[in-house]
């Protein structure tokens, strides 16, 4: 068997807009009523999976979901044509290309059963995100649909928040051995509320039947969430032994790390002081937001937003960083400028599973080939443009919709995915 950390992102869909729906989310709200570039967001999405696998990292993908949302707004007792405009941009939303809120995953040394379990996340605190689970539940079945090494749960119940693995860290030696994870939870107390509650991350560790000892509960500092840290993975990120986090990401950090240097013994900690970059810096330029990795040659490394370069702080702190002798050792760059302006970097467009990729459904993994494919059918059906007065528009919701089947018809999955 071998098990391998394979990170799966989310295709930006057809109706990528720009409606500010996610309070809490700074860069949503400043460009709510921007015109999106829905074909534009989508190739440097394929842009950066292909960076990825040039770099040795294998790679998966999720699917755009069905949108507009049809059953949700028959549930709400309406249609796209007579929806109120906020209730038909949640239905259109594309928000689903987050793939670190699809859900929550601990691998298979980690678990009682010996398998890898998924819990897919409830989103319920944002009405734009609360009914992507069932979309995404269903690509979660079908891409782990082999029960004799994955675990595919339903969502946490409501009212108790849980927005996946953006509130979720593991660290480990390697990734094929026992891990420690950490559960991220908030406590409001500022303008936003805090999406993550315990009782969801505590469910979610019952239900994967992780070992106590080897499981924290962490809270999110109140400073953190009011600067705009809507998840954990806006101030912290994690990879193997590795913990790269804000000094100001935590409510007790002291505590936190101490709990984790008992739990785990060879973890090192990369701390940036707040003297140095500030909460404000760390989150208009999504500095943790990125994917930290480790390559084929052991090297760890950080593939982070361009925007990174921007904010001077920022930069001469990494530059700093990667000339000292850490264990982050590279940066790579990438454009997802689409979804920064929408609130998501790179480490938002990617959910990690730690997996064999022969127990996957290989449709949902990708090579620079498939990729290719895809990327010509963006090319060829996303739309160009979207204005938020152009949610309405029936011209633009049929060219959303053929959009999502012939990808969908191209990749082999119409037979189950077809809304």
């Amino acid at each position: 068997m071998t098990v391998r950390e394979i990170n799966f992102d989310g295709l930006i869909g057809p109706s990528h807009n720009y409606a500010g729906l996610s309070l809490g989310n700074l860069a949503s709200s400043r460009n709510a009523g921007a015109i999106s570039h829905p074909r534009a967001a989508a190739l440097q999405g394929i842009e950066k999976m292909r960076g990825n696998i040039r770099l040795g990292l294998a790679q998966g993908l999720f699917l755009p979901q069905w949108r507009p949302d049809g059953s949700w707004l028959a549930m709400l007792g309406t249609d796209i044509a007579n929806a109120d405009p906020h209730i038909r941009a949640a239905a259109m939303s594309a928000s689903s290309m987050w793939a670190a809120n699809a859900a929550t995953v601990s691998p298979a040394t980690d678990t009682a059963d010996g398998r890898t379990h998924l819990t897919v996340a409830n989103l319920v605190t944002m009405a734009h995100r609360s009914h992507e689970w069932p979309q995404t539940l269903m690509q979660l079945r079908l891409a782990f649909s082999d029960t004799r090494a994955f675990a595919v749960h339903p969502p946490i119940p409501a009212p108790f928040g849980d927005e996946g693995a953006a509130n979720h860290m593991r660290l480990s030696e390697r990734h094929d051995l026992p891990g420690v994870e950490v559960f991220v939870y908030g406590q409001s107390g500022g303008p936003f509320p805090a999406r993550q509650h315990i009782e969801a991350s505590k469910a979610v560790a019952r239900i994967h039947e992780l070992d106590p000892a080897r499981t924290l509960f962490v809270q999110q500092s109140e400073a953190a969430i009011a600067a705009g840290a809507f998840h954990n993975d806006v101030v912290a990120v994690a990879n193997e032994r590795v913990l790269f986090t804000h000094e100001q990401a935590f409510a007790d950090k002291d505590a936190f790390y101490a709990a984790l240097r008992h739990a785990l013994p060879g973890v090192e900690i990369v701390e940036v002081p707040a003297s140095a970059v500030s909460l404000s810096d760390a989150i208009r330029s999504y500095l943790f937001n990125a994917q930290l990795v480790t390559l084929p040659d052991g090297a760890m490394a950080l593939i982070l937003p361009s925007e990174a370069r921007t904010v001077p702080a920022v930069w001469n702190w990494l530059e700093q960083m990667i000339a000292g002798n850490g264990p982050i050792r590279q940066l790579h760059p990438v454009d997802v400028r689409q979804s920064m302006a929408n609130g998501g970097g790179p480490a938002c467009l990617r959910l990690r599973v730690v997996a064999d990729p022969k127990d996957i459904d290989p449709r949902f993994l990708v090579d620079e080939t498939k990729l290719d494919e895809i990327g010509r059918i963006v090319e060829a059906y996303w739309p160009e443009a979207i204005a938020p007065d152009d949610l309405a528009d029936t011209r633009l919701i049929a060219r959303i919709e053929q959009s999502w089947l012939t990808l969908v018809d191209h990749l082999r999955l119409s037979g189950d995915l077809l809304p």
